[in-house]
């Protein structure tokens, strides 16, 4: 899957409610299962359970557990080297584990732009504008096996 593939199958979730701890495309997602999704879509198969969390997680627990699990089927890269079809990872407060997440969807115009799951809205695509970049933790690339289903040999790693 071609990175432009990546931001097509974020931007077809576009529109689909908000509802906490969803993933299906269209019925309801919240910000995780926006990119699971996406994972189901470009990869394959979830490649591990996603227990129950509350919608205050990472307030109470402060644990890193969004960003671990990023680490841990993602390839990390430099916040400046995303490009669109990147997983982005938000820290909403100084200090909070990492919480919300988006897939970059553009880089022309204005601002960047970035696709996520708005609490109490729908996944929408929005201006990455100077209150996100304040927030921005960690950028991700998908694994190879998203682009070799694609027949591209080398892209990262």
């Amino acid at each position: 899957m071609r990175a432009l593939g990546i931001v097509e199958a974020a931007r077809s979730w576009l529109g689909t409610p908000y509802r906490h701890q969803a993933s299906v495309k269209g019925v309801g997602a919240d910000c995780l299962g926006l990119v699971r999704g996406v994972w189901r879509e470009v990869v394959g198969g979830e490649p591990e359970p996603v227990p129950a969390y509350r919608a205050d997680w990472a307030e109470i627990g402060g644990e890193e557990t969004l960003l671990a699990a990023a680490r841990r089927w993602l390839v990390e890269i430099p916040v400046a080297w995303a490009t669109p079809g990147d997983v982005l990872l938000f820290r909403m407060a100084p200090g909070c584990a990492v919480k919300h997440c988006g897939i970059l969807s553009a880089v022309d115009g204005a601002e960047p732009k970035f696709i996520h799951a708005y609490w109490g809205r729908a996944v929408v695509e929005s201006w990455l504008g100077r209150w996100w970049r304040e927030r921005l933790a960690a950028a991700f690339t998908w694994p190879q096996a998203a682009y070799d289903n694609q027949g591209v040999a080398e892209w990262r790693r």
